[in-house]
Formats: structure tokens, C-alpha cells, sequence
């Protein structure tokens, strides 16, 4: 983001208003954040019921509807790192990667394009996480 590394400022040749890929990186670290929190053990809210006859209340269903947001919070950072990262590999170009990086690339191109201009990021975002949820990488 920070147009180091020879790579141009927020990932776009043309940053504007909706400041490139600075919105993706923001989603991705409030993701994150929610997913620490969520990561707190669900034992530590154990509460005594049944006049205090119960001491311990099995918290394992709430441990497991974490889990599963944790899950989907994970999905959408990996997503948009790979929305990045291939933001990213386009200004290398000509300089190629690995044939296998270089065919997942150009399946994803086929879902989510080359960010030129500065644009709303959500579509392309959802672009890429349905991509991570359906593509077969061999």
C-alpha cells in the first residue's frame, strides 16, 4: 500500500477518492481483529444455573458457532490477500511466476480483474472470496 517496492501507491496506477486497495487492507484487519476476539476460550463464560446446583454449563455450542465465523473471517482475509497479491504480480509484469501461480492467476482473472482505476472494492472482494470457496487449484 505504502508504493514501495516499485509497486505504485494503494495498488492502482490511478489512485482517487475510494483510495485503491487501502479499503481491502482495512476489512482485512477489522476480520482479523473480530476473529481475536472470537478466539477468547468460551469456557471462560461458564455461568452456575439450577440454583447453583450446575457449576458448569457446557459452552461447546457457542465454542463451535465461533469456530465457524472464525472460519469464514479466515476465508475472507485469505481472499483478500489474494486480491492483492494479484494486484500486485499484474505490475511485475512482464516478469512471470511459477506455472502453477501463473494458471491459478489467470483462472482467478476470469472472476475478479485488473484493478486500474480507483473503484468500490466490495464486489470485487465477494469476487474473490467465491472464487477461494469454488476453484479446484490441481
Amino acid at each position: 500500500m505504502s508504493g514501495t517496492r516499485d509497486l505504485p501507491s494503494f495498488l492502482v496506477a490511478h489512485p482517487g477518492v475510494n483510495s485503491g486497495f487501502m479499503i481491502p487492507q482495512y476489512t482485512a484487519a477489522a476480520i482479523a481483529s473480530q476473529s481475536k476476539t472470537l478466539c477468547m476460550p468460551s469456557s471462560a463464560d461458564t455461568i452456575p444455573t439450577s440454583q447453583g446446583q450446575e457449576d458448569h454449563v457446557s459452552m461447546g455450542a457457542n465454542a463451535g458457532v465461533k469456530l465457524c465465523k472464525v472460519v469464514e473471517n479466515t476465508k475472507r482475509v485469505l481472499a483478500i490477500e489474494l486480491f492483492n497479491a494479484a494486484q500486485a504480480l499484474e505490475f511485475r509484469r512482464p516478469l512471470k511466476s511459477s506455472a502453477v501461480l501463473e494458471h491459478v492467476l489467470a483462472d482467478y482473472r476470469k472472476c475478479v480483474p485488473f484493478i486500474n482505476e480507483d473503484q468500490p472494492m466490495y464486489p470485487h472482494i465477494a469476487k474473490s472470496v467465491e472464487f477461494l470457496q469454488n476453484e479446484k487449484i490441481d
